[in-house]
């Protein structure tokens, strides 16, 4: 048994825009496919060639698809009534760029896709997301590091835009 402990470096910022706008923002940037029928179509590609199509048609503009969300907030006004926050996390990602990171550290899969998560809080709309290349950096592999890098850069430019 091995346990290893990560610093995580957190990008944060703020946004004035309304919660749903933000929201809006995010998910027109990124491709939203229909995942069962997306991961049916990967498993049956006949080659890397396929999937890659495949994979290219379900990205948004960002070159991101949604994996899946979470709307934290309804769960939590279930219990604690009508004006809780607003609270969504999203897994987003591109299953290429993950494929390019897993291919160097195979630990890389446990953190793709990504997690943005963005939430209301008396200061505004909290955009959030803890970098790829803070979960690399103890494995020492340049190469994973760059693709990471990469992968940072476009998520957090991606929540620049959203924050506005």
């Amino acid at each position: 048994m091995t346990i290893a402990k990560i610093e995580v470096e957190r990008f944060s910022l703020t946004s004035l825009k309304p919660f749903d706008v933000v929201v809006a923002t995010l998910k027109s940037a990124i491709g939203q496919p229909d995942m069962v029928a997306f991961f049916e179509a990967m498993r049956a590609a006949s080659s890397f060639a396929e999937l890659e199509r495949i994979v290219h048609g379900s990205l948004g503009r960002t070159g991101f698809m949604l994996f899946a969300e979470f709307d934290l907030g309804d769960v939590v006004r279930h219990d604690s009534g009508p004006g809780t926050p607003n609270s969504m996390r999203f897994l987003v990602g591109n299953p290429l760029i993950m494929k390019e990171m897993v291919k160097h550290v195979p630990d890389a899969g446990s953190y793709a896709p990504v997690t943005i998560l963005i939430d209301e809080r008396p200061d505004g709309v909290h955009l959030t997301y803890d970098k790829m290349e803070s979960y690399l950096l103890p494995y020492g592999n340049s190469d994973a590091l760059a693709v990471a890098r990469n992968l940072d850069a476009k998520i957090t430019a991606l929540l620049r835009d959203c924050a506005g």
